[in-house]
């Protein structure tokens, strides 16, 4: 997400540091510049226009040319007016009378059904007891579809009431109310945002549930197109919120910026990944932040907070510092990691100096490996993780087998675990003074 657009950004702004001073001239250039990448990334060019003259103009102030780094203070200042273009964060209006229907709508193939157990899931996590409502009576197994999903996350989907998609979305809400729900999400069918009687019945819909909310599901991918889209919709139905989808694909990312800035309606979700947890709440700082090549340490650090026992980490913790350390703790620890996404999804989490580093890596291919290196110790017994100094070379051979890799393999984890516990043995004995000068 947005990885052209960022490097592009951090090319332009390494120019610009490297002048000691900032003229008129430099920051025309690395504007014009900052205006190609943006309309490259399918930001409307309205809203480009409109933005970087907002920039140009606090850039030029006389504050700015004596502050001690200039080159910041315009990335600062192009921080702020990508803020402000993005919007304030937005929450789900869940108040009033219970259940809070929510209908979500778009184009069909936009990732709707999908979205609504993300949702669904989201919400119960924050205490919410969630109902689904198979809206969608055209798309063939589109009820099969939210079905399997609402098993997954083990929230009740609503599937009757006939083949009239307003008559099923008022029978789903009154099956919610029965059940206790305190909201319900109505999955509706994708359409375009000229097709007249399809809009009649979401407005029909919309009139007999009285929804809290009104959501557009948009394909981050459809770029500028994502624009009209909302703005048709928003002119039919009265939007309340959005929700970018595929996020994580080869989205160039400008649909973000353009549709708060040009229809007015909030951003409240985005879609980063294919798997049920991977909905984030829209946070314009954060999502800026990242657009710059400064990362979003806070959404790494509560993706940690959400997959990582406390508990057993500072147990793991405890153990490592004092030696104790072995392949039951370690496999653990990879289990961890694991839970918080794919290991690509991490590092774009990283600011741009952090990531640099981790730029030769495979994002692929270090899941693989990952899963090799689970394959290995699972391989192993109890006896084995717990004390692998009784690895001997039958035993090597057992657990390669085992494991589909080679004894190779097998002695490289080893001797690279021994490597760390040895390392980190020292650290609990003699601080941070015993690591490495590259790790301290």
């Amino acid at each position: 997400m947005f990885e052209t657009l960022s490097k592009k950004l951090q090319g332009v702004f390494r120019e610009l540091a490297r002048k000691g001073t900032i003229r008129e001239a430099d920051v025309d250039g690395a504007l014009r510049e900052v205006r190609l990448a943006l309309l490259e990334a399918d930001v409307h060019y309205q809203v480009v226009k409109t933005m970087l003259a907002q920039v140009r103009e606090r850039a030029l102030r006389p504050e700015v040319s004596r502050a001690l780094n200039p080159a910041q203070q315009v990335v600062r200042i192009l921080h702020e007016e990508l803020v402000a273009a993005l919007g304030e964060p937005a929450r789900l209006a869940l108040s009033g009378p219970v259940p809070r229907p929510v209908v979500l709508v778009g184009l069909q193939g936009s990732g709707k059904t999908t979205t609504a157990a993300k949702l669904a899931r989201l919400l119960r996590q924050r205490g919410e007891r969630a109902w689904l409502v198979a809206a969608d009576t055209y798309r063939p197994a589109a009820s099969d579809q939210l079905m399997i999903l609402g098993n997954q996350i083990d929230v009740p989907v609503h599937i009757s009431g006939g083949d009239d998609p307003v008559e099923r979305s008022v029978s789903g809400v009154d099956a919610a109310r029965r059940g206790g729900a305190t909201v319900v999400i109505l999955d509706t069918a994708g359409r375009s945002q000229i097709d007249k009687p399809l809009m009649d019945e979401l407005r029909a819909i919309r009139r007999r549930v009285d929804p809290t909310e009104v959501i557009l599901v948009a394909d981050a991918m459809t770029g500028q197109e994502a624009v009209n889209i909302a703005q048709g919709f928003h002119e039919a139905l009265r939007l309340t919120g959005i929700i970018l989808s595929k996020m994580d694909g080869d989205a160039r990312g400008g649909a973000a910026i353009s549709m708060r800035a040009t229809t007015g309606v909030p951003l409240k979700f985005i879609g980063t990944g294919e798997g049920l947890e991977a909905l984030e709440d829209f946070e314009p700082d954060r999502l800026a932040s990242r657009i710059l090549g400064k990362g979003d340490v806070l959404s790494l650090i509560e993706k940690a907070e959400a997959s990582i026992d406390r508990a057993s980490a500072e147990r793991q913790a405890s153990r490592l510092m004092s030696g104790e350390f072995d392949l039951v703790d370690f496999a653990d620890q990879l289990q961890q990691v694991q839970r918080m996404g794919p290991l690509g999804k991490i590092l774009e989490l990283l600011p741009a100096g952090m990531r640099l580093p981790a730029a030769s890596l495979d994002g692929e291919l270090a899941e693989k490996q990952l899963k090799r290196t689970q394959a290995i110790l699972r391989s192993m017994t109890d006896a084995e993780r717990q004390r692998p100094d009784i690895l001997n070379g039958s035993r090597k051979r057992r657990i390669a087998a085992g494991s589909g890799t080679s004894v190779q393999e097998v002695n490289l984890l080893l001797r690279q675990f021994r490597q760390m516990r040895g390392v980190l043995k020292q650290v609990g004995r003699r601080g941070t003074a015993a690591l490495p000068p590259g790790m301290r």
